[in-house]
């Protein structure tokens, strides 16, 4: 059997079940299920802290897992990243006392405060800064106001809770992360498969399919609107003069299209969603 960490809580978890679901395998019903046997997919699943995951992927004691890139990169696990999942986003910034710091070059001998030392740790002496890292367990936009550190690098969003700190982002992005499949293995059918699902999952999400009746003289224009992947599917009518057309179209542009088809000439436009997907 694959076996397969998944994250047990956390921001993660749950986007990370539907996934699961959606690409055909079993989910758990007991939330405090420590693993669960799929035998009709050949995998087993492992509901691990997402911190952990990459350690025991990376071990070789599981297959592959699903965590976030900012925590494989913090743990120095031998695993690698063999998807990005398309979930999780989040940007990772430093961010000191308003006025204080401008560029990178500042945090130079200071102290910074940071959940992901190893992350941290490895940016810093790639652009040759030297600072006293202090490990903290969250909430690490206090540590300034405590006196603990004169720095802090974490997630950021909008940045209002750093405001509220009294500090200010600055200096470059150290990591845009967001959830991946990681392995530390390669060549494994199973791990072909899952990706390939997890794939089809994330195609079904951002994709639509897309019907409608043109006349046959605007082929090439509607052609032009709605590419496809590869090439619109068109197929005849009993009318000669009209075609039916069907093509995958991104979910976010749906009605944009349809407004330009429908100005174009086409009827009957018709929009449904993908429940699975192999490209």
């Amino acid at each position: 059997m694959l076996r397969i960490a998944v994250p047990n809580k956390g921001s993660l978890s749950e986007t990370a079940a539907e996934m699961l679901s959606e690409a055909g395998y079993a989910g758990r019903r007991d939330p405090r299920a420590l693993n669960l046997s799929d035998p009709r997919n050949d995998v087993e699943f492992f509901f691990l802290r997402p911190r952990d995951i990459a350690t025991y992927v990376g071990s070789g004691a599981l297959d592959v897992g699903i965590t976030g890139r900012d925590l494989l990169l913090d743990s120095g696990s031998t695993a690698v990243e063999i998807a990005s999942l398309d979930f999780g986003a989040s940007t990772f910034r430093f961010a000191g006392t308003a006025g204080r710091f401008s560029t990178l070059e500042d945090l130079e001998g200071v102290r910074v405060a940071t959940s992901y030392p190893g992350l941290v740790g490895d940016f810093l002496a790639r652009n040759g800064v030297n600072a006293d890292l202090v490990t903290l367990d969250g909430a690490v936009e206090s540590a300034v106001k405590l006196g603990v550190a004169d720095a802090v690098a974490d997630v950021v969003s909008t940045g209002s809770t750093l405001r509220a700190q009294g500090l200010e982002i600055f200096g470059p992005v150290i990591l845009e992360s967001s959830a991946v499949l990681i392995s530390a293995k390669s060549g494994m059918a199973g791990i072909t498969t899952l990706q390939r699902r997890l794939q089809g999952v994330l195609v079904a999400r951002q994709y639509v399919l897309m019907d409608y009746d043109l006349p046959v003289t605007l082929i090439e224009a509607a052609s032009a609107i709605t590419p496809g992947l590869e090439s619109p599917t068109v197929s005849p009518l009993r009318d000669r003069e009209w075609v039916a057309v069907r093509v995958m179209v991104p979910r976010e542009d749906t009605n944009q299209v349809m407004d330009r088809l429908y100005e174009l000439g086409a009827r009957a436009i018709l929009v449904s969603p993908i429940h699975a997907a192999r490209i």
